[in-house]
Protein backbone atom coordinates (compact mmCIF):
# COMPACT_ATOMS: atom_id res chain seq x y z
CA UNK A 1 0.00 0.00 0.00
CA UNK A 2 1.29 3.38 -0.91
CA UNK A 3 1.90 5.69 2.28
CA UNK A 4 1.34 8.96 0.32
CA UNK A 5 -1.94 10.15 -1.77
CA UNK A 6 -3.07 13.22 -3.99
CA UNK A 7 -6.41 13.85 -3.98
CA UNK A 8 -8.16 15.45 -7.04
CA UNK A 9 -11.36 17.04 -6.32
CA UNK A 10 -11.01 17.22 -2.70
CA UNK A 11 -14.33 19.16 -1.47
CA UNK A 12 -16.68 16.84 -3.30
CA UNK A 13 -18.47 13.87 -2.07
CA UNK A 14 -16.01 11.48 -3.32
CA UNK A 15 -13.26 13.11 -2.11
CA UNK A 16 -14.27 13.93 1.41
CA UNK A 17 -15.32 10.80 1.92
CA UNK A 18 -11.57 9.47 0.83
CA UNK A 19 -10.34 12.12 3.24
CA UNK A 20 -12.50 9.88 5.79
CA UNK A 21 -10.40 6.94 4.58
CA UNK A 22 -7.25 8.28 4.63
CA UNK A 23 -7.31 9.70 8.03
CA UNK A 24 -8.38 6.04 9.36
CA UNK A 25 -5.09 4.38 7.22
CA UNK A 26 -2.90 6.94 8.64
CA UNK A 27 -1.80 8.35 5.10
CA UNK A 28 0.06 11.70 4.08
CA UNK A 29 -1.27 13.90 2.12
CA UNK A 30 0.91 15.08 -0.27
CA UNK A 31 -1.76 17.54 -2.41
CA UNK A 32 -5.20 18.14 -2.71
CA UNK A 33 -6.85 20.30 -5.61
CA UNK A 34 -10.87 21.96 -5.59
CA UNK A 35 -12.28 23.65 -7.80
CA UNK A 36 -13.19 27.18 -5.83
CA UNK A 37 -14.86 26.02 -2.29
CA UNK A 38 -12.10 27.87 -0.44
CA UNK A 39 -13.67 27.52 2.93
CA UNK A 40 -14.00 23.62 3.00
CA UNK A 41 -10.17 23.10 1.53
CA UNK A 42 -9.14 25.34 4.03
CA UNK A 43 -10.17 23.07 6.80
CA UNK A 44 -9.02 20.23 4.72
CA UNK A 45 -5.70 21.81 4.35
CA UNK A 46 -5.11 22.74 7.50
CA UNK A 47 -5.80 18.89 9.56
CA UNK A 48 -3.82 17.27 6.57
CA UNK A 49 -0.91 19.37 5.96
CA UNK A 50 -0.50 18.51 2.42
CA UNK A 51 2.66 19.93 0.77
CA UNK A 52 0.49 21.86 -2.10
CA UNK A 53 -2.98 22.59 -2.54
CA UNK A 54 -3.81 23.37 -6.04
CA UNK A 55 -7.40 25.52 -7.00
CA UNK A 56 -8.75 25.51 -10.48
CA UNK A 57 -9.89 29.06 -9.82
CA UNK A 58 -7.25 31.22 -9.87
CA UNK A 59 -9.01 34.17 -7.94
CA UNK A 60 -9.90 31.12 -5.52
CA UNK A 61 -6.29 30.18 -5.58
CA UNK A 62 -5.00 34.04 -4.89
CA UNK A 63 -8.19 34.20 -1.47
CA UNK A 64 -7.01 30.61 -0.45
CA UNK A 65 -3.50 31.63 -0.37
CA UNK A 66 -3.99 34.65 1.88
CA UNK A 67 -5.44 32.21 4.53
CA UNK A 68 -3.03 29.73 4.48
CA UNK A 69 -0.07 32.38 4.44
CA UNK A 70 0.65 31.32 8.24
CA UNK A 71 1.38 27.68 7.14
CA UNK A 72 4.34 26.85 4.99
CA UNK A 73 1.33 25.07 2.61
CA UNK A 74 2.48 26.01 -1.37
CA UNK A 75 -0.79 27.11 -3.00
CA UNK A 76 -0.93 27.13 -6.74
CA UNK A 77 -3.91 28.19 -9.04
CA UNK A 78 -5.21 27.15 -12.94
CA UNK A 79 -4.97 24.26 -14.76
CA UNK A 80 -1.53 23.49 -14.83
CA UNK A 81 -1.69 23.62 -10.91
CA UNK A 82 -3.89 20.47 -11.22
CA UNK A 83 -1.42 19.00 -13.50
CA UNK A 84 1.45 19.21 -11.18
CA UNK A 85 -0.84 17.74 -7.61
CA UNK A 86 -1.89 14.80 -9.93
CA UNK A 87 2.12 13.97 -9.99
CA UNK A 88 2.85 13.52 -6.50
CA UNK A 89 2.22 11.00 -4.05
CA UNK A 90 2.38 7.32 -4.93
CA UNK A 91 -1.84 7.04 -5.22
CA UNK A 92 -3.54 9.40 -7.08
CA UNK A 93 -7.46 9.58 -6.31
CA UNK A 94 -9.21 11.21 -9.52
CA UNK A 95 -12.46 12.45 -7.79
CA UNK A 96 -13.04 15.52 -10.40
CA UNK A 97 -16.22 15.34 -11.83
CA UNK A 98 -16.40 15.78 -15.77
CA UNK A 99 -13.54 16.17 -18.30
CA UNK A 100 -11.89 18.49 -16.56
CA UNK A 101 -10.37 15.67 -15.05
CA UNK A 102 -8.57 13.93 -18.25
CA UNK A 103 -5.12 16.12 -18.31
CA UNK A 104 -4.54 15.66 -14.72
CA UNK A 105 -5.02 11.72 -15.17
CA UNK A 106 -2.83 11.43 -18.27
CA UNK A 107 -0.11 13.05 -16.02
CA UNK A 108 -0.51 10.65 -13.24
CA UNK A 109 -0.62 7.44 -15.50
CA UNK A 110 2.76 9.33 -17.08
CA UNK A 111 4.05 9.13 -14.29
CA UNK A 112 4.01 6.08 -12.88
CA UNK A 113 0.99 6.57 -10.26
CA UNK A 114 -1.51 4.37 -9.07
CA UNK A 115 -4.75 5.59 -9.80
CA UNK A 116 -7.90 5.20 -7.81
CA UNK A 117 -10.29 6.55 -10.48
CA UNK A 118 -13.52 7.40 -9.80
CA UNK A 119 -13.95 10.18 -12.52
CA UNK A 120 -15.86 8.31 -15.20
CA UNK A 121 -15.15 11.14 -17.78
CA UNK A 122 -11.99 10.15 -18.23
CA UNK A 123 -12.63 6.70 -19.63
CA UNK A 124 -15.73 7.49 -21.19
CA UNK A 125 -14.27 10.14 -23.96
CA UNK A 126 -10.87 8.95 -23.81
CA UNK A 127 -10.71 5.48 -22.63
CA UNK A 128 -8.84 3.96 -25.54
CA UNK A 129 -6.10 6.21 -25.52
CA UNK A 130 -6.32 6.33 -21.36
CA UNK A 131 -5.96 2.16 -21.35
CA UNK A 132 -3.24 2.42 -23.68
CA UNK A 133 -1.21 4.98 -21.86
CA UNK A 134 -1.58 3.13 -18.62
CA UNK A 135 0.17 -0.01 -20.32
CA UNK A 136 2.67 2.04 -21.84
CA UNK A 137 4.03 3.81 -18.27
CA UNK A 138 2.95 0.86 -16.24
CA UNK A 139 0.36 2.63 -13.79
CA UNK A 140 -2.35 1.01 -12.36
CA UNK A 141 -6.11 2.04 -12.99
CA UNK A 142 -8.11 0.82 -9.94
CA UNK A 143 -11.71 1.83 -10.48
CA UNK A 144 -13.41 3.31 -7.71
CA UNK A 145 -17.09 3.49 -8.58
CA UNK A 146 -18.79 0.75 -6.46
CA UNK A 147 -19.85 -1.12 -9.59
CA UNK A 148 -16.42 -1.46 -11.43
CA UNK A 149 -15.04 -1.60 -7.87
CA UNK A 150 -17.36 -4.90 -7.71
CA UNK A 151 -16.34 -5.98 -11.14
CA UNK A 152 -12.59 -5.54 -10.21
CA UNK A 153 -13.25 -8.14 -6.64
CA UNK A 154 -14.97 -10.49 -8.60
CA UNK A 155 -12.46 -10.58 -11.46
CA UNK A 156 -9.47 -11.66 -9.02
CA UNK A 157 -7.85 -14.55 -9.90
CA UNK A 158 -9.11 -15.56 -13.32
CA UNK A 159 -6.73 -16.48 -15.87
CA UNK A 160 -7.67 -14.43 -18.91
CA UNK A 161 -11.00 -12.77 -19.78
CA UNK A 162 -12.18 -15.55 -22.24
CA UNK A 163 -13.44 -16.76 -19.15
CA UNK A 164 -15.93 -14.22 -18.54
CA UNK A 165 -19.62 -14.13 -19.98
CA UNK A 166 -20.41 -10.80 -19.14
CA UNK A 167 -20.59 -8.50 -16.49
CA UNK A 168 -23.63 -7.72 -15.04
CA UNK A 169 -24.18 -3.76 -13.43
CA UNK A 170 -26.36 -2.62 -11.00
CA UNK A 171 -28.47 0.02 -10.98
CA UNK A 172 -30.13 1.77 -7.99
CA UNK A 173 -32.79 3.27 -11.01
CA UNK A 174 -32.70 6.52 -8.74
CA UNK A 175 -35.49 8.41 -8.00
CA UNK A 176 -37.75 8.00 -10.58
CA UNK A 177 -37.70 4.77 -11.05
CA UNK A 178 -41.04 3.21 -11.85
CA UNK A 179 -42.69 6.59 -12.79
CA UNK A 180 -44.13 6.90 -16.17
CA UNK A 181 -43.00 9.59 -19.12
CA UNK A 182 -45.67 11.97 -17.95
CA UNK A 183 -45.06 11.90 -14.49
CA UNK A 184 -41.30 12.43 -15.19
CA UNK A 185 -41.81 15.18 -17.75
CA UNK A 186 -42.15 18.13 -14.62
CA UNK A 187 -39.73 16.79 -12.45
CA UNK A 188 -37.15 19.48 -11.36
CA UNK A 189 -33.97 19.06 -10.22
CA UNK A 190 -34.58 19.41 -6.37
CA UNK A 191 -36.68 16.04 -7.21
CA UNK A 192 -34.12 14.64 -9.03
CA UNK A 193 -31.68 15.25 -6.14
CA UNK A 194 -33.57 12.93 -3.64
CA UNK A 195 -31.33 9.72 -4.69
CA UNK A 196 -32.65 6.56 -1.85
CA UNK A 197 -29.21 5.12 -1.13
CA UNK A 198 -26.49 7.34 -1.94
CA UNK A 199 -25.04 10.27 -1.01
CA UNK A 200 -23.13 11.80 -3.90
CA UNK A 201 -22.83 15.02 -5.93
CA UNK A 202 -25.53 17.16 -7.75
CA UNK A 203 -24.54 16.37 -11.30
CA UNK A 204 -23.84 12.35 -10.64
CA UNK A 205 -27.26 12.22 -8.58
CA UNK A 206 -28.85 13.81 -12.04
CA UNK A 207 -27.33 11.68 -13.94
CA UNK A 208 -28.75 8.41 -11.77
CA UNK A 209 -31.75 10.30 -12.00
CA UNK A 210 -31.92 10.18 -16.03
CA UNK A 211 -29.90 6.95 -16.09
CA UNK A 212 -27.19 8.18 -17.96
CA UNK A 213 -25.27 7.52 -15.08
CA UNK A 214 -25.40 3.59 -15.93
CA UNK A 215 -24.79 4.63 -19.28
CA UNK A 216 -21.85 6.32 -19.01
CA UNK A 217 -20.27 2.90 -16.22
CA UNK A 218 -21.12 0.66 -19.76
CA UNK A 219 -18.60 2.44 -21.59
CA UNK A 220 -16.52 2.74 -18.52
CA UNK A 221 -16.52 -1.04 -18.48
CA UNK A 222 -15.90 -1.85 -21.54
CA UNK A 223 -12.69 0.08 -21.64
CA UNK A 224 -11.49 -1.52 -17.94
CA UNK A 225 -11.73 -4.84 -18.95
CA UNK A 226 -11.75 -4.67 -22.62
CA UNK A 227 -15.29 -6.30 -23.78
CA UNK A 228 -17.80 -5.26 -26.34
CA UNK A 229 -21.13 -4.06 -25.53
CA UNK A 230 -23.04 -7.07 -25.98
CA UNK A 231 -20.58 -8.31 -22.83
CA UNK A 232 -21.56 -5.87 -20.76
CA UNK A 233 -25.47 -6.02 -18.69
CA UNK A 234 -27.27 -3.07 -16.43
CA UNK A 235 -29.53 -4.56 -13.95
CA UNK A 236 -31.94 -2.60 -11.92
CA UNK A 237 -31.68 -3.32 -8.29
CA UNK A 238 -33.31 -1.38 -5.89
CA UNK A 239 -31.68 -2.15 -2.61
CA UNK A 240 -27.83 -1.19 -3.68
CA UNK A 241 -26.53 -3.91 -1.77
CA UNK A 242 -25.30 -6.12 -4.58
CA UNK A 243 -22.74 -4.02 -6.21
CA UNK A 244 -22.22 -5.62 -9.61
CA UNK A 245 -21.52 -9.25 -10.56
CA UNK A 246 -19.73 -11.34 -12.94
CA UNK A 247 -21.51 -14.29 -15.08
CA UNK A 248 -18.63 -17.11 -16.22
CA UNK A 249 -18.93 -19.00 -19.25
CA UNK A 250 -19.18 -22.15 -17.21
CA UNK A 251 -22.20 -20.19 -16.00
CA UNK A 252 -21.12 -19.14 -12.74
CA UNK A 253 -21.95 -15.88 -11.01
CA UNK A 254 -19.63 -14.29 -8.78
CA UNK A 255 -21.32 -10.62 -6.97
CA UNK A 256 -19.84 -8.62 -4.35
CA UNK A 257 -22.07 -7.18 -2.06
CA UNK A 258 -21.60 -4.40 0.78
CA UNK A 259 -23.99 -1.80 2.37
CA UNK A 260 -24.26 1.22 -0.01
CA UNK A 261 -21.18 2.91 1.88
CA UNK A 262 -18.71 4.34 -0.92
CA UNK A 263 -15.63 4.03 1.72
CA UNK A 264 -15.39 0.75 1.17
CA UNK A 265 -14.76 0.77 -2.92
CA UNK A 266 -12.69 3.88 -1.86
CA UNK A 267 -10.20 2.18 0.82
CA UNK A 268 -9.90 -1.09 -1.40
CA UNK A 269 -8.32 1.09 -4.27
CA UNK A 270 -6.03 2.50 -1.89
CA UNK A 271 -4.99 -0.48 -0.52
CA UNK A 272 -5.62 -3.19 -2.97
CA UNK A 273 -4.15 -5.92 -3.03
CA UNK A 274 -4.78 -6.13 0.83
CA UNK A 275 -7.71 -5.57 2.62
CA UNK A 276 -8.01 -3.82 6.46
CA UNK A 277 -10.57 -2.68 8.75
CA UNK A 278 -13.09 0.31 6.93
CA UNK A 279 -14.64 2.61 8.32
CA UNK A 280 -17.72 1.61 6.60
CA UNK A 281 -20.71 -0.04 8.15
CA UNK A 282 -20.87 -4.23 7.65
CA UNK A 283 -23.69 -5.91 5.49
CA UNK A 284 -26.15 -7.78 7.95
CA UNK A 285 -27.31 -10.56 5.73
CA UNK A 286 -30.29 -10.91 8.44
CA UNK A 287 -31.81 -7.42 8.53
CA UNK A 288 -31.22 -5.72 4.99
CA UNK A 289 -33.96 -5.80 2.95
CA UNK A 290 -34.78 -8.68 -0.15
CA UNK A 291 -33.03 -8.38 -3.50
CA UNK A 292 -34.73 -7.38 -6.23
CA UNK A 293 -33.41 -7.07 -9.94
CA UNK A 294 -35.43 -5.78 -12.89
CA UNK A 295 -34.66 -4.54 -16.68
CA UNK A 296 -34.32 -0.95 -17.02
CA UNK A 297 -36.16 0.83 -19.42
CA UNK A 298 -34.49 2.44 -22.42
CA UNK A 299 -37.55 4.20 -23.13
CA UNK A 300 -38.52 6.13 -20.34
CA UNK A 301 -35.07 6.58 -19.68
CA UNK A 302 -33.34 7.53 -23.27
CA UNK A 303 -30.07 8.62 -22.01
CA UNK A 304 -28.78 5.00 -20.78
CA UNK A 305 -29.68 3.93 -24.81
CA UNK A 306 -28.40 7.24 -26.01
CA UNK A 307 -24.77 5.81 -24.52
CA UNK A 308 -24.97 2.49 -25.68
CA UNK A 309 -25.94 3.65 -29.12
CA UNK A 310 -22.82 6.27 -28.79
CA UNK A 311 -20.42 2.85 -28.06
CA UNK A 312 -21.49 1.49 -30.54
CA UNK A 313 -20.73 4.53 -33.04
CA UNK A 314 -17.06 4.65 -31.80
CA UNK A 315 -14.54 7.17 -32.11
CA UNK A 316 -14.74 10.09 -30.38
CA UNK A 317 -19.07 10.01 -30.24
CA UNK A 318 -18.98 9.09 -26.64
CA UNK A 319 -17.07 12.66 -25.81
CA UNK A 320 -20.03 14.27 -27.42
CA UNK A 321 -22.24 12.31 -25.51
CA UNK A 322 -20.29 13.11 -22.34
CA UNK A 323 -19.61 16.74 -22.84
CA UNK A 324 -23.45 17.37 -24.10
CA UNK A 325 -24.93 15.78 -21.00
CA UNK A 326 -22.50 17.58 -19.04
CA UNK A 327 -23.66 20.95 -19.79
CA UNK A 328 -27.56 20.08 -20.25
CA UNK A 329 -27.22 18.77 -16.59
CA UNK A 330 -25.76 22.08 -15.57
CA UNK A 331 -29.04 24.25 -17.08
CA UNK A 332 -31.10 21.17 -15.22
CA UNK A 333 -29.91 22.09 -11.96
CA UNK A 334 -30.28 25.81 -12.29
CA UNK A 335 -33.76 24.96 -13.43
CA UNK A 336 -33.34 26.14 -16.87
CA UNK A 337 -34.60 23.68 -18.42
CA UNK A 338 -36.87 20.56 -17.95
CA UNK A 339 -36.33 16.61 -17.24
CA UNK A 340 -36.83 15.57 -21.16
CA UNK A 341 -34.64 18.22 -21.90
CA UNK A 342 -31.45 16.85 -21.44
CA UNK A 343 -31.43 13.66 -23.20
CA UNK A 344 -32.86 15.82 -26.00
CA UNK A 345 -29.72 17.83 -26.03
CA UNK A 346 -27.27 15.11 -25.74
CA UNK A 347 -29.31 13.51 -28.64
CA UNK A 348 -29.14 16.65 -30.90
CA UNK A 349 -25.37 17.06 -30.06
CA UNK A 350 -24.92 13.80 -31.39
CA UNK A 351 -26.61 14.37 -34.45
CA UNK A 352 -24.86 17.51 -35.33
CA UNK A 353 -21.34 17.22 -34.09
CA UNK A 354 -19.25 15.12 -36.39
CA UNK A 355 -17.51 12.00 -35.04
CA UNK A 356 -13.97 11.43 -36.04
CA UNK A 357 -12.94 7.89 -35.84
CA UNK A 358 -9.43 6.42 -34.08
CA UNK A 359 -9.27 10.18 -32.70
CA UNK A 360 -6.00 11.90 -31.11
CA UNK A 361 -6.34 13.91 -27.77
CA UNK A 362 -7.19 16.95 -29.37
CA UNK A 363 -9.76 15.43 -31.51
CA UNK A 364 -11.22 13.87 -28.52
CA UNK A 365 -11.00 17.84 -27.13
CA UNK A 366 -12.32 19.31 -29.88
CA UNK A 367 -15.28 17.06 -29.95
CA UNK A 368 -16.06 18.07 -26.41
CA UNK A 369 -16.10 21.64 -27.29
CA UNK A 370 -18.34 21.20 -30.15
CA UNK A 371 -20.62 19.36 -28.63
CA UNK A 372 -20.84 22.28 -25.48
CA UNK A 373 -21.51 24.53 -27.62
CA UNK A 374 -24.22 22.61 -29.51
CA UNK A 375 -26.02 23.00 -25.63
CA UNK A 376 -25.92 26.87 -25.21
Amino acid sequence: MNKTISILGATGSIGRQTLDVVEKLDLKVEALTANSDVKRIEEQARKFRPRMVAMANEAAAQDLAARLADTNIRVSGGAAALTEAATMGGTVVTAVVGMVGLKPTLAAIRAGKRIALANKETLVCAGELVMETARKYGAEIIPVDSEHSAIFQCLRGIRDMEEVRRLILTCSGGPFYGKTWEELAPMTSADALKHPNWRMGPKITVDCATLMNKGLEVIEAMRLYRLPLEKVHVVIHRQSIVHSLVEFRDGAVLAQLGAPDMRLPIQYALTYPHRVESPADTLDLLTCPPLTFAEPDRTTFPCLRLAEEAVKTGGTACAILNAANEEAVKLYLRDKIGFYDIPRLVSRALETVPVVQNPTLQDILDADAAARRQVF
